[in-house]
């Protein structure tokens, strides 16, 4: 039997990484301001999900990509560029923890693409393994937990049994991760990306080392609004949350962020965009002092 780790033990680590690499040097904010002193207080950091805009770039060049732009922090994709994936063995392992070291930059662990939704329960089996494979690669590289996602329902299943054979194989990681220090961390995704559909999956999934990766989708505003669906799964949040253009008219992000500042999280807010900017480098330095910026506001507004 697996030894858990509290919540509270899994944050320290989170939180100090936070303090380091999230709003220690805001690069938004004038230094020593009352603005800048109240978001050092927040222990939300910033940082970047290889999808999309790290997808081709190998590990040195994410990381000095990641340097330049004072985004610290990385949730690395499997299938990328920068090609960390469990096939690597231990010296390779530990080569990646060093690079990340080196660079100053926190691996926030490992944006797995495994889902535990399919009715044929081979299919299933074999989904948990890899992501146990996840997991354990996670631990090497100095990360921090493995995403993972609820995915879909199919034709001729009860969404009950859907919603309770994930639940279970959540369950199942939860607690393999936590003899390895690691968190499974939920994507809110597909077609079970409605806040009601996560909450009953979490119902099952009482596993304290399972969390909610919130995913900033379109479904987060359905209903009685994004407060609501924020609080129907707050208590299951992880450590991760994933993001897109702070700018973007079709998310309240600001809303969000006073939310999270409200109700004290920590963790990471990880950037997953797709527009296709020409320098991406200057992309994720703007999104960075937005961040700050909007982190400030939270701040002043809590």
């Amino acid at each position: 039997m697996s030894t858990h780790v509290s919540r509270r033990e899994f944050l320290t680590a989170t939180t100090i990484a936070a303090a380091a690499a999230g709003t220690a040097g805001l690069t938004g904010l004038a230094p020593g301001t009352a603005q800048a002193k109240q978001a050092e207080d927040v222990a939300i950091a910033f940082g970047l999900v290889t999808y999309m805009w790290g997808a081709d770039w190998d590990l040195p060049t994410m990381l000095a990509n990641c340097q330049k732009s004072n985004v610290l922090g990385v949730e690395l994709r499997t299938t990328h560029a920068h090609k960390v994936e469990p096939t690597l063995n231990e010296a390779e392992r530990a080569e990646v923890a060093k690079k990340f070291a080196d660079a100053g930059v926190t691996c926030v662990g490992i944006g797995s693409d495994e889902r535990f939704d399919n009715p044929d329960p081979a299919i299933v089996k074999k989904a948990i393994e890899k992501s146990k494979e996840f997991v354990r690669l996670s631990h090497d590289i100095g990360g921090s937990g493995v995403k993972v996602k609820p995915d879909r329902f199919w034709p001729n299943v009860p969404r009950e049994k859907t919603i309770e054979q994930i639940g279970k194989a959540l369950n199942e990681l939860g607690e393999y991760a936590a003899g390895f220090g690691q968190q499974i961390r939920l994507e809110v995704h597909g077609q079970c990306a409605e806040l009601p559909t996560i909450k009953a999956i979490m119902e099952i999934a009482t596993d304290e080392n399972v969390g909610i990766c919130w995913n900033s989708n379109k479904q987060d505003l359905a209903g009685d609004g994004l407060a609501a669906n924020f609080n129907l799964v707050r208590n299951r949040w992880g450590s991760t949350c994933h993001i897109h253009e702070l700018e973007s008219p079709d998310y309240p992000f600001q809303e969000l962020f006073n939310l999270l500042v409200k109700t004290k999280w920590e963790g990471w807010l990880l950037m997953e965009n797709a527009s296709k900017p020409e320098d991406r480098v200057a992309a994720m330095a703007h999104e960075r002092k937005l961040f700050d910026t909007m982190i400030a506001k939270a701040a002043a507004k809590n």
